[in-house]
């Protein structure tokens, strides 16, 4: 049509009713399935060329080159229903309760949510859509939005855009037919699904490091990434992305001039920060700064902080883990941050953009923080833990680092299996002042344990080593992404080892990782400390041992998706 290939003739179907795109959030019908609903698919329709108008007030954020998109509800300021009642949030938040289920039984109902940009043609920008991706809901948070001025509720989805390389970056409509055909059971249709949605199934959310869409290896160009309308000559509709393709479909972005930033160049930056040196020693002030704002992204907080909070959070941060010799003044990181291209700054005039001083940053009370690509790069769990780790490693090493974690309410960072939530309830007051606690823990399948125990008789991967007891030998059964927080690894076997009491240790407080490659290696100098262990019926999961790569700030495997061309990221079949 138009010259183009046309979506409703490329999804017509005997078994779907004729699919939808006239909205932004378009679920094709459920069917009923051994009297359980399944939904073929939801298709998640952006506008970027309405952002801002009354029908649409706010802005879809695509960052393909990262696999990732921020995507709004429906629910507007006119809207009397309460925020979860209209129909597109309604959709995606029984969609959300699927996809964040921790048993693959339920993952298998989840539906796909299929996601399409509308871009502009012949200087017509209506009617026709760019395939984006395959996608699950990552994360949800309730919002407030302004239209004019007017606040309002809302949903945001945080969607991550999963792989399709192995399918030649195709997407089979049989796929979608299948889930909607009632003769087959769920197991049958999940048989059509490309493999990373099939991996995803099996592993939930943990996989996501492994299945998702892989970055594209930008140059350092000064070229726009927000360029979402093409000309109107081009022959296609899904052209395969450019070097200069990471969308970002925002009126608010600061760093539209930037390239797009992978995880592999936000660590490079982290550990090549400017820092003042004196006396052969690096000072801490950005350092600190940034550990600071990690801690801010980590709590769900706003990317841009008030000056007045950083002033008075980080300066105290300066104070007590600053170097003795150097002056807390937390205005030189707030300000100098900006050259790390990590670092934003807003609503500071220009004209008092020269010395900056206390002062002047009083009067004007500007924000700062980090970009919004190093932001949404960071709320990954997985790119978060290296991040701290790269920190901690670069410029912290020589000194104990728990206080400070501590302070930050990053302490769960410091070892593998991370930390018990604690609950304060009441104080009892006697001789010697109590306070009551209850403390959530996780219960461990202490059975799953032993199971893997005996696989290896108890010995360790790692050495081999099986301990004597009076009766009997012993082990211990390691988790590799711990199950307490920040971690919230899954108690499953392919997130086990068996271990002895020392390579325990050291692989819980992370001293020895395990590379891409199965060679185990000393986290200080990189030497190789042996092989792992492995049989045949242990299936052991690569998306785990690369979390606990990245708590190390080890993680060989984004070095290596970095360095790697990408394969295109859009889809040629689906428009």
């Amino acid at each position: 049509m138009d010259g183009y290939p046309n979506i409703h003739h490329l999804t017509v179907s005997q078994i779907l009713a004729p699919i939808q795109l006239s909205k932004g959030i378009n679920p094709i019908a459920e069917v009923k399935v051994a009297r359980v609903a399944r939904r073929p698919a939801v298709l998640i329709r952006s506008s970027p060329w309405k952002a801002g108008s009354v029908e649409t007030p706010w802005h879809d954020e695509f960052d393909l080159g990262n696999g990732r998109v921020t995507y709004f509800g429906d629910h507007r300021v006119d809207h009397t229903v309460p925020v979860g009642e209209t129909q597109g949030n309604k959709v995606l938040r029984k969609a959300w309760t699927s996809h964040r289920a921790t048993t693959m039984q339920e993952r298998t109902l989840a539906a796909p949510l299929l996601v399409f940009a509308t871009v502009t043609r012949n200087k017509t920008p209506k009617g026709y859509v760019k395939f984006c991706g395959l996608a699950v809901i990552e994360g949800v948070e309730e919002i407030e939005q302004k239209d004019k001025g007017r606040p309002f509720p809302n949903f945001c989805y945080e969607l991550a855009l999963l792989d399709l390389s192995a399918e030649d970056d195709l997407l089979n409509w049989s796929w979608i037919e299948a889930r909607g055909d009632q003769r087959l059971s769920t197991a049958e249709a999940l048989e059509h699904a490309p493999r990373s949605w099939r991996r995803w199934v099996e592993g939930g959310h943990a996989v996501l490091p492994e299945v998702r869409q892989r970055p594209l290896h930008l140059e350092e160009s000064e070229v726009s990434p927000r360029s979402v309308s093409r000309s109107a000559d081009e022959d296609t509709l899904f052209p395969t992305p450019s070097q200069s393709q990471s969308w970002h479909v925002s009126s608010v972005e600061h760093d539209n001039r930037r390239p797009a930033l992978t995880a592999g160049l936000l660590m490079e930056r982290l550990r090549s920060l400017k820092v003042h040196r004196q006396d052969g020693r690096t000072s801490r002030h950005k350092p600190l700064a940034l550990m600071w704002a990690i801690a801010r992204n980590a709590r769900g907080e706003s990317r841009l902080a008030p000056w007045p909070e950083f002033r008075d959070e980080v300066g105290k941060l300066l104070i007590e883990f600053g170097r003795s010799q150097s002056s807390p003044t937390p205005e030189y990181p707030f300000w100098h941050l900006r050259t790390s291209g990590l670092w934003d700054i807003d609503g500071l005039p220009t004209e008092q953009a020269g010395k900056i001083s206390v002062s002047k940053l009083d009067r004007s009370k500007p924000q700062a923080g980090f970009t919004h690509q190093a932001d949404r790069l960071l709320r990954d769990p997985f790119v978060r833990s290296q991040a701290i780790a790269v920190l901690r490693e670069t410029y912290f090493a020589e000194f104990a680092q728990h206080k400070l974690m501590e302070q930050l309410g990053l302490a769960g960072y410091e070892n593998a299996s991370g930390i018990e939530a604690l609950t304060e309830e009441q104080e009892q007051y006697g001789p010697a002042a109590r306070r009551a606690t209850s403390t959530s823990r996780v219960v461990r399948d202490v059975g799953l344990a032993n199971k893997v125990k005996e696989m290896y008789s108890d010995h360790c991967q790692v050495c081999g080593t099986q301990l004597a007891k009076r009766f009997g030998t012993y082990s211990e059964a390691a988790h590799i992404r711990g199950l307490g927080q920040p971690h919230n690894g899954p108690d499953e076997l392919a997130n086990l080892l068996v271990l002895c009491p020392n390579h325990h240790v050291q692989f819980d407080t992370l001293a020895i990782y395990i590379d891409p490659h199965g060679v185990v290696r000393s986290t200080a100098d990189g030497s190789h400390m042996g092989v792992l262990r492995r049989l045949p019926m242990h299936h052991i999961g690569e998306a785990h041992l690369r979390y606990h790569r990245a708590l190390c700030g080890r993680d060989a495997d984004q070095e290596a998706l970095d360095s790697e061309p990408s394969p295109g990221t859009a889809l040629g079949a689906r428009e």
